[in-house]
């Protein structure tokens, strides 16, 4: 209506508007989303790989130990100095700890790619892992982003649900709105009605002649106002489901109602249910109406929802859980998450979303389907155990080998082979991740 505000980046399906520029520049909203991406990136923590700071100190202590050796043997026999010390270097060198944790990370990240989840940085997969609470997004990440037929009620005994599906449809054959292209994709491949005498009215609906009668779908004054009716109470409760309703009607009155939402993603309710019997806890953060959001949550079985939220409270939301110490994934796909992508511990951008979101995300989840994410947090977890390993391998492996070197029982030919067959043990365990599979 005139007064309302728009904001920048809104898209005009139909009928022109005139607008006044009130904000530019540092003003605009998404400015303001921006300043505040850029603000979460600052806080967001950065993880230190284990390994790398181990090694650093392991081989200052090495350079020490091997002095020692040489000084120790020097003086009891001189003769063995050199080929003792060089064991001792050899035998130690930390090729398996330094490679115990990128070479689980790099095969993990081939494995996720090939499952169509593109790993952006180092320490997605391992946060990833330990992630406790996982906050989605509403639209176009738990649903599809594009308006679909949910349900129709058919109010008049006499004319069944195809036909009011066929009015409808041909009704809708001229207009471009996406409600008018959800009701057309419900009756692809159906041979429509002629219509006649077709007026469309902008924000209201359309009118037309159909057999020699008049018809109007839209919103339900504009449908009824013909008739003069009013609705029956069996329409109310669509009416508030939070979803968008249209009304076909005939000059006799209301013919049937079309519930139009945002339909949700077949694999949305696997996913959460998975996250859930793991332990962990979800959270839907979206900007929609609190009605909306709620339907969501009940089919998705999610308990906790923050609805109606802009994107200083979507930031503010997660902010409050990593203070009380949870470790937050975020699922988003537009410009308005971009914050919280970038604030969250680790968050995860759906491949068709703002270009805004993606570039902030650890992971981009390219092929777009939830389950995907769910082998991602599987192939994540096995990670996280395969790092384990190869870390208390390299560490058992030193401590026996180090002693026996010291003492003179490993030459250097047999340092060389073993320090190879450990570097090759931990390889081989990293291999695991791709061979994972999958459920």
């Amino acid at each position: 209506q005139p007064g309302d505000a728009v904001t920048g980046g809104t898209i005009n399906v139909e009928s022109p508007l005139v607008v006044r520029v009130e904000q530019v520049g540092e003003a605009t909203r998404l400015s303001a989303i921006i300043a505040l991406m850029e603000r979460a990136a600052m806080e967001k923590p950065r993880i230190v790989e284990l390994a790398d700071r181990i090694a650093a100190y392991f081989v200052a202590v090495l350079l020490l130990v091997a002095a020692g050796t040489a000084l120790g043997w020097y003086l009891v026999d001189p003769s063995k100095a050199l080929w003792i010390t060089v064991s001792v270097l050899v035998v130690t060198c930390p090729c398996a700890l330094s490679l115990a944790t990128p070479i689980a990370l790099t095969v993990a990240a081939g494995s996720l790619a090939r499952d169509g989840l593109l790993v952006t940085r180092g320490h997605a997969i391992e946060t990833l892992a330990r992630a406790t609470h996982f906050v989605f997004d509403k639209t176009g990440t738990l649903t599809s982003g594009q308006m679909r037929l949910i349900d129709v009620l058919c109010l008049r005994a006499d004319v069944p649900r195809e036909r009011c599906l066929a009015l409808a449809a041909a009704l809708e054959q001229a207009s471009e709105h996406p409600l008018a292209q959800a009701l057309r994709t419900a009756q692809a491949g159906v041979d429509l009605p002629p219509v006649s005498e077709a007026v469309s009215v902008p924000g209201q609906g359309i009118a037309g002649e159909i057999a020699g009668q008049m018809y109007r779908i839209g919103r339900p004054a504009y449908a009824l106002a013909e008739s003069g009716q009013q609705l029956p109470p069996a329409a109310e409760a669509w009416l508030e489901s939070g979803d968008t309703v249209v009304l076909l009607a005939d000059a006799a009155g209301a013919l049937a109602l079309f519930r139009i939402g945002d339909e949700l993603r077949p694999e949305a309710r696997g996913l959460i249910d998975r996250l859930r019997a793991s332990g962990k806890e979800v959270v839907l953060l979206t900007g929609d109406a609190p009605a909306v959001a709620a339907r969501v949550a009940a089919a998705l079985g999610i308990r906790t929802v923050h609805a109606g939220v802009t994107p200083d409270g979507k930031h503010a939301c997660v902010s409050e859980l990593q203070a009380a110490g949870a470790v937050v994934a975020m699922v988003g796909d537009g410009v308005n998450d971009a914050p919280v992508l970038a604030l969250a511990q680790v968050s995860i951008a759906m491949g068709g979303g703002a270009q805004l979101a993606r570039t902030q995300a650890d992971f981009v989840l390219l092929s777009e389907n939830l389950a995907h994410l769910q082998h991602g947090l599987q192939r994540a977890a096995l990670t996280l155990v395969v790092i384990r390993q190869n870390l208390w391998w390299s560490f058992a492996y030193n401590i026996v080998a180090l002693p026996a070197a010291i003492a003179g029982y490993v030459t250097p030919w047999m340092a060389g082979i073993g320090m190879s067959l450990s570097s090759l043990l931990v390889v081989l365990n990293s291999l695991r991740i791709q061979r994972l599979e999958v459920d």
